[in-house]
């Protein structure tokens, strides 16, 4: 399987901050918001307001010493930011605080984690192939839990801000996916990579974020029928990947988290029908 380069230079040009100025801010108050919503709007923002954290992370490990890896990095820190900052006055429009986390805070278990990542990088070579193959799963899980988002609730400018966001997640995932698809074409690496997030992936926010909000957003956004087949979709897309075929991912943790707490939330708004759809038509883009 040859895998298809990925045009930084395309991406590098379509990178900016989401759009602003451009969201009716005036037009929120004017449409309900259910509790859930907004439940779900600060899970969402706290996560995007904390890249930073994550890319903490990446610097202690060999993905920086890849020239184009270090470029995206970059850019995916300054767009993520502005996602947070958007949602952040989203709920403050909507009339609901934001609850700000210290940043710089970090349990044991996440230092203890961090550094042996961070060992583990610079004793496998081929880590990074880890990184980016858990950076897809991360940006595909995201971009879909917005979509689900704008389709659950009937609030026109959310969806609005919700599509722009999309727009740069998916691109995110392109970048992803496409440095995976390269780094795993070695049997060895995609086996052992496998085996990792097999083992240790979880939704984005899982560790920061209390158990219980996490399953929260797993029953709200992909609980219900079309909620499991956007899952299913996710994990489709990423079994795409060399080695990957058949991995248990989101629609297996979900299958788990219900076990766990089989009461889902109920939903304020009927759905209108899942928009999970992919766009390939031009390199930088993604689903």
């Amino acid at each position: 399987m040859t895998a298809t380069p990925f045009d930084l230079d395309a991406y590098i040009s379509r990178s900016r901050a989401v759009d602003i100025a451009a969201i009716a801010w005036d037009q929120v108050p004017r449409h309900s918001l259910p509790r859930e919503a907004v439940r779900t709007l600060r899970y969402m923002q706290d996560i995007e307001s904390h890249t930073i954290i994550y890319l903490r992370a990446l610097l202690d490990t060999r993905a920086i010493d890849d020239p184009e890896v270090a470029t995206f990095l970059a850019c995916w820190l300054y767009e993520e930011t502005f996602h947070g900052i958007a949602l952040a006055r989203f709920l403050r429009a909507a009339g609901h605080d934001v609850e700000l986390r210290p940043r710089s805070i970090i349990s044991m278990r996440q230092a203890i984690e961090a550094r042996l990542t961070s060992w583990l990088a610079y004793a496998w070579p081929d880590f990074v192939a880890v990184h980016m193959a858990w950076g897809a799963i991360n940006e595909l899980t995201t971009l879909t839990g917005y979509r689900r988002l704008g389709t659950i609730v009937d609030h026109p400018v959310l969806r609005d801000l919700l599509d722009r966001i999309v727009l740069d997640e998916s691109r995110h995932f392109y970048f992803y996916f496409k440095q995976a698809e390269c780094r795993l074409q070695r049997a060895g690496t995609a086996r052992v990579a496998r085996a990792v997030i097999e083992r240790f992936w979880a939704p984005v926010g899982s560790g920061v974020q209390p158990a219980s909000e996490t399953r929260f957003l797993a029953h709200y956004l992909f609980g219900g029928k079309d909620g499991r087949a956007a899952a299913r979709k996710v994990d489709g897309l990423i079994q795409d990947l060399p080695g990957f075929a058949g991995i248990p991912l989101l629609d297996a943790w979900i299958e788990r988290s219900e076990k766990r707490s089989p009461d889902a939330p109920r939903r304020s708004a009927r759905p209108r029908g899942v928009r999970f759809r992919v766009h390939r038509a031009e390199p930088g883009s993604r689903p």
